[in-house]
């Protein structure tokens, strides 16, 4: 059997699974989580053995820190994969939910009832805890998984997939639910995203040239997040020591995950103020300062943001910085460079809030608080299958609800159209 046959073979699986597990209870859809939770942590050492084949081979190859980073696996990372199996565990099920009743003059009885969407494949680079993450979202919401891990994890995905497929195998859910492809070649997604017949929506997770990829060359309708250039905007209404603490955090605790900073703004009556101690603190910590003119003027030593710097993500210790008139130029900024991605502003001034709260166009918007929030767990949702920047049809993280549609139930008593 050939790489064509064999992903077509699986998708075929996993559409006949999807089918079967829209009827699992919730229960058992639990049990079967639990199951795969506690069999992750008791093979926790050998995950961490082959994840470290895949960190050594990065580091040889020369993949950059922020890159290494995402893709290693210690005991901490696996307890947090396990707490977000159990966290999507003891989320509520949305499927069956009843989202609208509708009772029409004829008698018609007309409900709206949340279902799975059917078979989500997810096409994923770097971070192997995406595999866990995905195969218990996909479970819970009641759909067939198609999990594609990048070559630089290979490792550490397989053995994961192994020890989680392990664990269906004893539990009354539908084995063939969860499908992963082994295959390094890229080919193996050319492949897969022709499979319209079989597979409902497709989610890629990575960098910016892998989700294009697979948006112009999908059959089949894609959830994007291309990257996450996000700001914060300190107004000039700002308690200053809370907007150097968050802005800290946002730059400096994780800089190689997409909700961090990669641009801050600062209202010019409080740039000479704000910006030496921030640019300070933030040097201290390794990060490297562009900026516009304005900037520059009080940063003498910053270097020069380009045209394309506003548009970068770097996924490191790197930060451009504007001067700004007031909260509508930070709005507009943004609008312009950001990423629809998670975007904040530090004020004491409701009504400012307000207009930055309406006016910027992103998935997350946050007033007082680091953008690094943006994340299913921190949201409650558990683990997430992924950051929407779509406006369709689903937005920001991407937690069960995300991962259903919608169907009419139509109850009558004979009527008939005339």
């Amino acid at each position: 059997m050939n790489m064509e046959q064999a992903i077509l073979k699986q998708a075929k699986e996993a559409k006949a699974a999807a089918l079967q597990l829209a009827l699992v209870a919730p229960a058992q859809k639990d049990k079967a989580l639990k199951a795969m939770a506690a069999a992750l942590w008791s093979r926790r050492n050998f995950v961490i053995r082959e994840n470290a084949k895949d960190v050594v081979a990065a580091s040889k190859a020369g993949m950059d820190d922020a890159m290494i980073d995402r893709l290693t696996l210690d005991e901490k990372r696996v307890k947090s994969m396990v707490d977000g199996i159990l966290a999507v565990a003891a989320q509520k099920d949305p499927v069956g939910e009843r989202l609208q009743t509708l009772r029409r003059p004829n008698g018609l009885r007309i409900e709206k009832i949340r279902v799975p969407i059917g078979v989500v494949a997810v096409i994923y680079e770097s971070r192997p805890n995406v595999t866990a993450d995905c195969a218990a979202l996909c479970l819970k919401s009641g759909n067939a998984a198609i999990l594609k891990g990048g070559k630089e994890a290979i490792h550490s995905n397989t053995a994961i997939y192994k020890v989680l497929k392990s664990a269906l195998a004893g539990a009354k859910v539908p084995v063939g639910a969860l499908q992963f492809i082994g295959s390094t070649d890229r080919a193996a997604v050319t492949e897969l995203l022709k499979l319209d017949q079989y597979i409902d929506l497709v989610i890629p997770r990575g960098g910016e040239g892998l989700i294009r990829f697979v948006a112009e060359h999908s059959r089949i309708p894609v959830v994007k997040h291309y990257k996450g250039v996000c700001h914060i905007y300190v107004s000039d209404k700002a308690d200053l020591k809370k907007a150097s603490d968050i802005c800290f955090n946002a730059k400096v605790q994780r800089p190689g995950v997409c909700n961090a900073m990669e641009k801050m703004l600062v209202h010019a009556r409080v740039a000479k103020k704000f910006l030496p101690s921030m640019v300070a603190r933030l040097r201290e910590a390794g990060v490297e300062i562009r900026g516009d003119e304005a900037t520059r003027r009080i940063i003498t030593d910053a270097g020069k943001a380009t045209a394309e710097d506003w548009y970068e993500e770097y996924l490191g210790l790197i930060l451009t910085v504007k001067v700004v008139a007031g909260v509508q130029a930070a709005v507009d900024h943004i609008n312009t460079y950001g990423s629809r991605h998670s975007d904040a502003i530090v004020t004491q001034d409701t009504k400012e809030a307000d207009v930055f709260l309406k006016g910027v166009d992103s998935a997350c918007v946050y007033v007082n608080a680091s953008t690094r929030f943006t994340d299913g767990g921190a949201f409650g949702l558990g683990a997430e299958i992924g950051i929407s920047t779509d406006k369709l049809h689903v937005r920001g993280p991407m937690g069960l609800e995300g991962l259903t549609s919608y169907k009419y139930q139509i109850y009558g008593s004979g009527q008939v159209r005339s």
